[in-house]
Protein backbone atom coordinates (compact mmCIF):
# COMPACT_ATOMS: atom_id res chain seq x y z
CA UNK A 1 0.00 0.00 0.00
CA UNK A 2 2.84 2.69 1.08
CA UNK A 3 4.65 1.69 -2.10
CA UNK A 4 1.23 2.53 -4.28
CA UNK A 5 1.10 5.80 -2.48
CA UNK A 6 4.87 6.64 -2.81
CA UNK A 7 4.30 5.80 -6.85
CA UNK A 8 1.15 7.60 -6.97
CA UNK A 9 2.92 10.73 -5.50
CA UNK A 10 5.91 10.56 -7.57
CA UNK A 11 3.88 10.75 -10.52
CA UNK A 12 1.90 13.84 -9.19
CA UNK A 13 5.19 15.45 -8.44
CA UNK A 14 6.41 14.56 -12.17
CA UNK A 15 3.13 15.23 -13.60
CA UNK A 16 3.24 18.84 -12.00
CA UNK A 17 6.76 19.63 -13.13
CA UNK A 18 6.22 18.49 -16.39
CA UNK A 19 3.47 20.77 -16.59
CA UNK A 20 4.34 24.21 -15.23
CA UNK A 21 8.08 23.56 -16.66
CA UNK A 22 9.23 27.15 -18.33
CA UNK A 23 8.02 27.39 -21.53
CA UNK A 24 10.13 30.65 -22.29
CA UNK A 25 10.96 29.13 -26.02
CA UNK A 26 7.80 28.42 -27.19
CA UNK A 27 5.54 31.61 -28.65
CA UNK A 28 2.17 31.78 -27.99
CA UNK A 29 -0.37 31.55 -30.70
CA UNK A 30 -1.85 34.97 -30.71
CA UNK A 31 -4.52 36.37 -33.53
CA UNK A 32 -2.93 39.01 -34.72
CA UNK A 33 -5.59 42.06 -35.98
CA UNK A 34 -3.72 43.85 -38.63
CA UNK A 35 -3.52 47.86 -38.39
CA UNK A 36 -5.05 47.94 -34.56
CA UNK A 37 -2.56 48.84 -31.75
CA UNK A 38 -2.51 47.10 -29.08
CA UNK A 39 -2.36 47.71 -25.43
CA UNK A 40 -1.61 44.98 -23.11
CA UNK A 41 -1.75 45.48 -19.22
CA UNK A 42 -0.12 43.27 -16.37
CA UNK A 43 -2.19 43.96 -13.51
CA UNK A 44 -5.93 43.18 -13.02
CA UNK A 45 -7.52 45.63 -10.27
CA UNK A 46 -6.26 49.01 -12.24
CA UNK A 47 -6.38 46.87 -15.58
CA UNK A 48 -10.28 47.19 -15.22
CA UNK A 49 -10.61 50.95 -14.23
CA UNK A 50 -7.52 52.29 -16.94
CA UNK A 51 -9.29 50.44 -19.80
CA UNK A 52 -12.55 51.66 -19.23
CA UNK A 53 -11.13 55.19 -19.45
CA UNK A 54 -8.64 54.54 -21.97
CA UNK A 55 -11.44 52.94 -24.53
CA UNK A 56 -13.62 55.67 -24.10
CA UNK A 57 -10.22 58.51 -25.38
CA UNK A 58 -9.04 55.51 -27.67
CA UNK A 59 -11.73 53.49 -29.04
CA UNK A 60 -9.50 52.02 -31.95
CA UNK A 61 -6.83 50.65 -29.41
CA UNK A 62 -7.53 47.33 -28.42
CA UNK A 63 -6.89 46.61 -24.60
CA UNK A 64 -5.53 43.18 -22.94
CA UNK A 65 -4.90 42.36 -19.46
CA UNK A 66 -2.81 39.31 -18.53
CA UNK A 67 -0.83 37.94 -15.56
CA UNK A 68 2.74 38.89 -15.46
CA UNK A 69 5.01 35.61 -14.40
CA UNK A 70 7.21 35.49 -11.53
CA UNK A 71 10.65 34.03 -12.07
CA UNK A 72 10.08 30.53 -12.57
CA UNK A 73 12.06 29.44 -9.01
CA UNK A 74 8.28 30.88 -7.46
CA UNK A 75 6.27 29.30 -9.96
CA UNK A 76 8.04 25.86 -9.21
CA UNK A 77 7.89 26.47 -5.24
CA UNK A 78 3.92 27.17 -5.77
CA UNK A 79 3.35 23.93 -7.79
CA UNK A 80 5.21 21.79 -5.49
CA UNK A 81 3.24 23.47 -2.52
CA UNK A 82 0.22 22.72 -4.47
CA UNK A 83 0.94 18.81 -4.95
CA UNK A 84 2.23 19.08 -1.19
CA UNK A 85 -0.49 20.21 0.16
CA UNK A 86 -3.25 17.37 -1.08
CA UNK A 87 -0.69 14.58 -0.11
CA UNK A 88 -0.73 16.44 3.07
CA UNK A 89 -4.23 16.51 3.07
CA UNK A 90 -4.93 12.90 2.30
CA UNK A 91 -2.08 11.53 4.84
CA UNK A 92 -4.01 13.66 7.44
CA UNK A 93 -7.70 12.35 6.41
CA UNK A 94 -6.85 8.83 5.85
CA UNK A 95 -4.78 8.54 9.13
CA UNK A 96 -1.54 7.53 7.60
CA UNK A 97 2.00 8.55 9.31
CA UNK A 98 4.51 8.97 6.82
CA UNK A 99 7.21 9.31 9.28
CA UNK A 100 6.60 5.54 10.21
CA UNK A 101 8.41 5.30 6.08
CA UNK A 102 11.57 6.80 6.94
CA UNK A 103 11.80 5.08 10.40
CA UNK A 104 11.65 8.09 12.73
CA UNK A 105 9.45 9.17 14.97
CA UNK A 106 6.08 10.28 14.86
CA UNK A 107 6.20 14.47 15.65
CA UNK A 108 3.36 15.92 17.98
CA UNK A 109 2.22 18.34 15.21
CA UNK A 110 1.22 15.06 13.43
CA UNK A 111 -0.34 13.34 16.31
CA UNK A 112 -2.08 16.61 17.07
CA UNK A 113 -3.07 16.70 13.41
CA UNK A 114 -4.70 12.74 13.77
CA UNK A 115 -7.07 14.03 16.12
CA UNK A 116 -8.19 16.93 15.11
CA UNK A 117 -8.33 16.51 11.24
CA UNK A 118 -10.54 19.08 10.27
CA UNK A 119 -8.58 21.99 11.71
CA UNK A 120 -5.77 20.39 10.86
CA UNK A 121 -6.54 20.23 6.63
CA UNK A 122 -7.81 23.66 7.06
CA UNK A 123 -4.91 25.10 8.16
CA UNK A 124 -2.33 23.35 5.95
CA UNK A 125 -4.44 24.34 2.93
CA UNK A 126 -5.05 28.12 3.69
CA UNK A 127 -1.00 28.15 4.97
CA UNK A 128 -0.04 26.50 1.70
CA UNK A 129 -1.94 28.88 -0.11
CA UNK A 130 -0.86 31.69 1.93
CA UNK A 131 2.70 30.53 0.68
CA UNK A 132 2.06 29.88 -2.55
CA UNK A 133 0.15 33.15 -3.53
CA UNK A 134 3.15 35.10 -2.37
CA UNK A 135 5.40 33.36 -4.62
CA UNK A 136 3.33 33.56 -7.35
CA UNK A 137 2.93 37.57 -6.54
CA UNK A 138 5.14 39.67 -8.46
CA UNK A 139 3.69 43.40 -7.61
CA UNK A 140 4.44 44.04 -11.43
CA UNK A 141 1.73 46.88 -13.64
CA UNK A 142 3.83 46.40 -16.83
CA UNK A 143 2.33 48.24 -19.90
CA UNK A 144 2.91 47.61 -23.83
CA UNK A 145 1.85 49.01 -26.90
CA UNK A 146 2.53 46.50 -29.94
CA UNK A 147 4.53 44.62 -27.67
CA UNK A 148 6.89 47.91 -26.75
CA UNK A 149 7.55 48.95 -23.16
CA UNK A 150 5.49 51.79 -22.02
CA UNK A 151 5.76 51.45 -18.30
CA UNK A 152 7.24 49.08 -15.76
CA UNK A 153 6.35 49.28 -12.35
CA UNK A 154 9.41 47.54 -11.63
CA UNK A 155 11.62 50.04 -13.25
CA UNK A 156 10.19 52.95 -11.44
CA UNK A 157 8.55 51.32 -8.40
CA UNK A 158 4.89 53.00 -8.52
CA UNK A 159 1.99 53.19 -10.97
CA UNK A 160 1.53 55.79 -13.08
CA UNK A 161 -1.36 58.07 -12.41
CA UNK A 162 -4.08 58.42 -15.21
CA UNK A 163 -3.16 61.36 -16.69
CA UNK A 164 0.53 59.97 -16.97
CA UNK A 165 -0.55 57.00 -18.65
CA UNK A 166 -2.30 59.24 -20.97
CA UNK A 167 0.73 61.88 -21.44
CA UNK A 168 2.86 58.83 -22.52
CA UNK A 169 0.12 57.12 -24.97
CA UNK A 170 -0.32 60.21 -26.49
CA UNK A 171 3.60 60.35 -27.12
CA UNK A 172 3.68 56.88 -28.43
CA UNK A 173 0.60 57.09 -30.45
CA UNK A 174 2.20 60.54 -32.17
CA UNK A 175 5.57 59.12 -32.33
CA UNK A 176 4.35 55.84 -34.06
CA UNK A 177 2.25 58.16 -37.02
CA UNK A 178 5.51 60.08 -37.34
CA UNK A 179 7.20 56.84 -38.02
CA UNK A 180 4.94 55.61 -40.35
CA UNK A 181 4.80 58.55 -42.63
CA UNK A 182 8.86 58.23 -43.11
CA UNK A 183 9.68 57.19 -46.23
CA UNK A 184 11.31 53.89 -46.19
CA UNK A 185 15.16 53.55 -46.97
CA UNK A 186 16.49 50.58 -48.50
CA UNK A 187 19.77 49.44 -47.69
Amino acid sequence: METRCLSLLLVCVLSVCHATADNASVKKMKMQYTGMPLLKFQIWRVFEEYSRVLSQRYPDIRIEGENFLPQPIYRHIASFLSVFKFVVIGLIILGKDPFTFFRTETPGIWLWAQENKIYACMMVFFLCNMIENQCMSSGAFEITLNDVPVWSKLESGHLPSMQQLLQILENEMKLSVHMDSLPHRRA
